[in-house]
């Protein structure tokens, strides 16, 4: 039986290399996965809080322009005190 020619040390670090070229391209596509999915819970997030401004707004029995106006009214005189 014939034993296999034994590897270079080139050979051995071009092996090395594409496997290591392989894994950083392996971590970069979960990292783009990751950022994706981060973008999306932010996103979510951001949602649910205008859900309860807009619940509150609904308790208060008040409109987006009244919070405006409201939030407008107290910008201003926190500005002349």
């Amino acid at each position: 039986m014939a034993r296999r020619a034994r590897r270079t040390p080139l050979e051995k670090c071009q092996d090395e290399l594409n496997e290591i070229q392989a894994s950083i391209s392996q971590y970069e596509n979960c990292l783009e996965t990751l950022r994706a999915k981060e973008k999306e819970l932010r996103d979510q997030i951001l949602m649910e809080k205008f859900k309860e401004v807009n619940d509150l707004l609904e308790v208060q029995n008040m409109s987006l322009d009244d919070l405006k106006d409201l939030l407008t009214a107290e910008s201003k005189s926190a500005q002349i005190a």
